[in-house]
């Protein structure tokens, strides 16, 4: 896409759901091969006694319960896990009504059931690598940097707009976009935002693509510009009165999203501030259900997972910065400030 960016005619929320809903069986599925529905039958209880009664990995159990809340099969009120009406009734081996033949005939008709199964088994996927790898490892080949760069700027783009004309970015003269990509948030930005200047760090064969792709025929060219950065083994730049992470949080465990944090909080000035673009898990983790996907989605392709604004306001506070604020911007993401004192 060339040009100024201007908001799409209609939201892009159908398309997420369509695309997310590839989870919902298999999520389904594995959890009740993995027997969590007959163990809720005999006692409502808490993740981790789930998990250690069942010896299932408990973080992809929690992230893949929070998926099978919010498609009405169990519920969790007060941190305790317990069976719906719908999942008393359909899913368990020997009710009168048991879909269960119906599930054993169907489950193994998508790799997602077994690779769903061997998460919540052993915490790890039979998939060869992921693609959190080579940011983990620092090198991105160039080829699989320009299929990344297209693949995140289609996902991102009327998201990355709807940022834009949010608000969000109004004073900040420097941005700093972290892990930027394709570069269209800061595009978007730029764009919208004709004092501001962004910078685009990322991995070198990251900011070739997204120069040669994207920035290149966005008409803010002279604002925009890349930054070859391994923000895991380099030291960042200074100097910029705003720092961005789209999409960033959500590929890292809570170790490594706490030295962002303060690497973020080292990196600005006095009154700068932090900007997380993420969709947000609901408090009591239990959806809702496109989000609940996309946390599926993560644990299946990095470290991470979807975040409730609880965890991520404890990464920001922990790491030192104040006043942290949570803004939807469009139909699934929001965008979460904080600033430095």
């Amino acid at each position: 896409m060339t040009g100024f960016y201007e908001a799409p005619p209609v939201d892009d929320r159908a398309i997420w759901d369509l695309w997310l809903s590839m989870h919902y069986f298999p999520a389904a599925t594995a959890v009740q091969e993995a027997g969590v529905f007959e163990a809720l039958e005999s006692a409502p209880m808490g993740l981790d006694d789930l998990a250690n009664k069942l010896s299932l990995n408990s973080k992809a159990l929690g992230v893949i319960m929070s998926l099978v809340s919010s498609l009405g099969l169990v519920q969790r009120r007060e941190g305790v896990w317990r069976l719906t009406p719908h999942a008393r009734t359909y899913l368990l081996a020997d009710t009168t009504y048991s879909w269960s033949p119906l599930f054993n005939v169907y489950k193994n008709g998508t790799p997602l059931h077994a690779e769903l199964l061997s998460l919540l088994k052993t915490g790890k996927t039979p998939r060869q690598d992921k693609p959190s790898d080579g940011w983990e490892e620092g090198k991105v080949p160039p080829d699989a940097a320009r299929s990344i760069a297209k693949f995140m700027h289609a996902h991102s783009l009327p998201a990355a707009v709807a940022a834009a004309r949010s608000g969000a970015f109004d004073g900040v003269k420097k941005l700093l976009d972290v892990g930027g990509g394709s570069g269209v948030f800061a595009i978007a930005a730029a764009q919208r935002n004709p004092s501001l200047t962004a910078t685009i760090m990322d991995l070198d064969t990251m900011c070739d693509a997204a120069r040669e792709l994207f920035v290149a025929s966005s008409g803010v060219e002279d604002r925009v510009n890349t930054l070859a950065v391994d923000m895991f083994r380099e030291d960042w730049p200074a100097g910029y009165d705003a720092l961005f992470f789209s999409n960033v949080f959500h590929d890292w465990d809570d170790e490594i999203n706490a030295q962002l944090s303060k690497k973020s909080f080292d990196a600005l000035p006095s009154g700068g501030r932090i900007l997380l673009h993420e969709i947000i898990m609901s408090d009591n983790e239990d959806g809702p259900v496109t989000p609940a996907s996309f946390s599926v989605l993560m644990l299946r392709g990095t470290k991470g997972k979807q975040y409730t604004l609880r965890e991520l306001t404890n990464f920001l506070e922990s790491a030192g910065f104040t006043g942290v604020e949570a803004v939807q911007t469009s139909p699934y993401y929001s965008i979460i400030s904080a600033k430095k004192p």
